[in-house]
């Protein structure tokens, strides 16, 4: 029997997973065309793009380029990739992750608990280092360490992204890059940690070239 092609693996992958050209081009920020070119065998996604469409398509770059080995398979979070969250869906995940839609997954080999997630930032306050639309991995079984980037909930109900930085027992205070933002601290406003970064990945823009 002949073995498929890796165009034909591509394509018959993105349509097990139920994905459109455009949702896949979206996922690894390259146009559709080039997604329909990989799948026609005209040209064939090499490097970064391969990493990145296996990760969208939630299998091995190995097995797309000649079929050898196994494709990971949905038994578990991560072989099933970290969800990607919207920022209106946190709160939602962290009450109660099984209740929440999941649109899209991103692949991670960093060590992780259960309900690890991934969003993409909505702004610019951990600028220079990371920017609006970066996409952050938070775990939130992790205790948060001075210097490191947390998830925080301010007043209980906006989401924000900071560095954590200890001031005594019970206190903190919670540290944008930008000096645009302002500085919080936990003896003035009600704080809640919900998350560290463990993995942070800025994707070039394809369409920018």
């Amino acid at each position: 029997m002949q073995k498929e092609s890796t165009g034909e693996r591509i394509r018959l992958r993105r349509k097990s997973l139920n994905l459109t050209q455009k949702a896949v081009a979206e996922k690894i920020s390259v146009s559709h065309v080039a997604i329909s070119q990989w799948e026609k065998e005209e040209t064939l996604p090499r490097g970064e793009n391969l990493l990145r469409l296996a990760e969208a398509l939630g299998c091995a770059p190995a097995w797309l380029v000649d079929g050898e080995g196994p494709i990971l398979t949905v038994h578990s979070q991560a072989q099933a990739g970290m969800p990607v969250l919207a920022r209106e869906q946190l709160s939602g995940w962290l009450a109660d992750a099984s209740q929440i839609e999941i649109a899209e997954r991103v692949q991670t080999e960093q060590p992780c608990s259960a309900t690890s997630f991934a969003f993409r930032l909505w702004d610019n306050a951990l600028s220079p280092q990371c920017l609006r639309g970066d996409l952050l991995i938070i775990d939130p079984d992790l205790s948060p360490l001075p210097g490191d980037l947390v998830l925080a909930l301010m007043e209980g109900e906006d989401f924000i992204m900071r560095k954590y930085r200890a001031r005594g027992i019970d206190r903190f205070e919670l540290v944008p890059l930008n000096e645009d933002y302002p500085l919080l601290c936990s003896s003035q406003q009600t704080l809640a940690i919900k998350g560290v970064l463990i993995e942070w990945r800025r994707y070039r823009d394809a369409t920018k070239q």
